[in-house]
């Protein structure tokens, strides 16, 4: 019998995590990537405890993650009239056992490929090369068509297939051909970061105006000792459904001026937001997009993963964590089941139907719904919050959020880890 062999349509985060994961439990993985260069491209993101865990269990610890971001100490949200709503301790600040960390994507992105290629070889990541479809073998193995990097059409066989190549996943269009369109809910967003000095703690994420209209802001660098440092905003704004999210493009470079003078009565003694957005030097236009879930991420041999199986709104701060938990997932169901089709049948049966509820708790706002809830009962403005929503009520409606997503408190730090040190496939040990 030969090695199995798993085959990834996509370098992204989840792809990276999964290769880094089958090395870990003994598993030969080849990822296909189609960009021709690795680049650190992207704005801020942030990982959950329960992601951070998982990396930590992979080696990459506090000192790699430093370098590209800084451990979260506190969740906030600000009504319009800079209020405060809600606000929370986060990370180790919160009695969890692991940090949650605010960070530079693409940095993030770059970490991980690096750390790849030294654990699994160059070769582990072919660069230039989009996987175009997938075809079954009689043996039960999986056969993928690839355009690699010359232009040529080429076929690699393998065990397994892992679609986690994104939301326009040509692996998941093959699975589900007639599967709904793209589905934009009205929102568009502004990235961009900003040096200038941290608010509130030093390492707060603040989610600051309305349901219909909001900032958020955080950092995602470590200050220098100037006490400068990179901070990490995103515009957001409801529009007109006649708008149509197809005319934003997709990560498309805009003016600062083109958006900013939506956000002109966001000034308040501690953050004046269009002095922030002025002294940006470039903002990306994207829409707030996701897909409708799907009955199962899993045929035959083949499976999706990150946004490929759940693209969802960034409410929750939660897409990049989930593509980070996927990949353990995959990697927990091998060790028990083998490099098998049964395996991903495991996998897809722990994840498939509770985080497709994510993705639709995340239409909803997420943990932002508060803002929604403020507005249905003062019209977003208020003297005290309390009278308008309890603390209890508030509390309740963000651990709601955390039990969904999976890094609850209470039962994150008593878990087992995902895969036990030093576990291997049957195969490989």
């Amino acid at each position: 019998m030969s090695e199995p062999h798993v085959l990834i349509a996509g370098g992204g985060i989840g792809g990276l995590t999964l290769a880094l994961t089958l090395h870990q439990i003994g598993v030969r993985a080849t990822v296909f990537e189609a960009a021709r260069e690795m680049r650190p491209l992207g704005v801020g993101i942030n990982l959950q405890p329960n992601a951070v865990r998982e990396l930590m269990d992979l080696g990459i610890g506090t000192d790699a993650l430093d370098t590209v971001g800084l451990p979260a100490r506190e969740w906030a949200l600000v009504g319009l009239n800079g209020r405060e709503i809600y606000a929370e301790p986060r990370g180790l600040e919160a009695g969890y056992a692991w940090p949650q960390y605010a960070m530079h994507r693409g940095l993030f992105h770059v970490l991980l490929y690096e750390t790849v290629i030294n654990r699994l070889g160059p070769d582990a990541v072919r660069m230039g090369t989009r996987v175009s479809s997938y075809e079954h073998l009689p043996d039960g193995r999986v056969s993928v068509t690839c355009r690699d990097a010359r232009g040529d059409v080429v076929r690699h066989d393998g065990t397994l297939l892992i679609g986690a190549d994104g939301i326009h996943s040509t692996i998941r269009a093959q699975m589900y051909p007639d599967q709904p369109p793209i589905h934009w809910g009205g929102i568009l967003m502004w990235r961009g970061t900003t040096r200038m000095r941290p608010i509130r703690t030093g390492s707060s994420f603040v989610g600051l105006g309305t349901h219909r209209h909001r900032m958020v802001v955080y950092p995602i660098s470590h200050p220098d000792p100037d006490g400068i440092c990179t901070v990490n905003w995103i515009a957001e704004q409801t529009v007109e459904p006649g708008h149509g999210w197809e005319k934003s493009g997709w990560f498309r470079p805009v003016e600062i001026g083109s958006f900013a003078h939506e956000f002109d009565g966001f000034r308040y003694d501690w953050l004046d937001v269009p002095a922030m957005l002025r002294a940006s030097d470039i903002a990306y236009e994207n829409p707030m997009i996701d897909r409708d879930p799907i009955p199962t991420w899993v045929d035959g041999s083949v499976a999706l993963m990150g946004d490929a199986a759940h693209a969802m709104y960034p409410t929750g701060s939660n897409g990049a964590s989930q593509a980070i938990i996927d990949a353990r997932v995959l990697g927990q169901s091998m060790v028990a089941r083998g490099v098998t089709p049964d395996a991903l049948a495991a996998y897809d049966a722990a994840l498939c139907a509770p985080v497709s509820q994510l993705v639709l708790r995340n239409r909803e706002a997420g943990p932002f719904g508060l803002l929604n809830l403020v507005h249905e009962r003062c019209g977003g403005e208020f003297d005290n919050i309390d009278e308008v929503i309890p603390p209890d009520e508030r509390a309740a409606f963000v651990s709601g959020y955390k039990q969904a997503a999976g890094f609850a408190i209470e039962r994150l730090n008593v878990a087992p880890p995902t895969i036990p040190p030093g576990a291997k496939v049957a195969a490989a040990r």
